[in-house]
């Protein structure tokens, strides 16, 4: 018995000098040491759980957990931020965001899909944009853009083809005489 109450007295004893759990709420932490050092904590959580929601062969169900999660640690780190900032700490929202993947994670206002997460079945349609159909005009919207342009009643206001057309048809009356005077 002697060997179990020891035990027991050294795990009370380690509990009050062990690492402390984070608090639930961000506003019960008032030293910014500790505030940045929870941040950390959160960022190393999300981290791993972003490495292991890769693995698309945990299943549909854990998978949905794990980017539930995720985007509760999310959240939680912005609450932190909140925290540190009004503890005169450093502003990490004027940061870049940290980049979990390649591509920035695709979502819904907060709401992000991490690895796997993305190719579950109802979240790919989330992210295809439908795709625009060519508005075809009708007979009568063809009608209202054709005027006098269209057939050419104004192509001599421009000077250009008169010219053109006096030169023309010069050459066509010298070749026309010189088939006459052959033939």
């Amino acid at each position: 018995m002697s060997t179990l109450s020891r035990w027991r007295q050294a795990q009370s004893e380690g509990d009050s000098k062990g690492p402390k759990k984070r608090p639930y709420l961000a506003e019960l932490c008032s030293d910014l040491r500790e505030a940045e050092k929870w941040r950390k904590e959160i960022i190393g959580e999300i981290s791993n759980l972003v490495m292991l929601i890769q693995n698309a062969g945990l299943g549909e169900f854990k998978i949905r957990d794990m980017n539930d999660h995720i985007n509760k640690l999310l959240r939680e780190k912005r609450h932190w931020e909140r925290r540190i900032i009004e503890l005169n700490g450093p502003n990490y929202f004027r940061v870049p965001a940290i980049k979990f993947d390649d591509d920035d994670a695709p979502g819904t206002g907060n709401y992000k899909y991490f690895g796997a997460a993305r190719d579950l079945p109802g979240v790919k349609e989330l992210f295809t944009k439908p795709e625009k159909e060519v508005a075809r005009k009708t007979k009568a919207e063809l009608l209202r853009s054709i005027d006098c342009d269209y057939f050419g009643y104004r192509d001599e206001d421009d000077g250009v083809i008169l010219p053109l057309e006096e030169l023309a048809e010069i050459e066509a009356r010298v070749s026309l005489q010189a088939d006459d005077g052959h033939g």
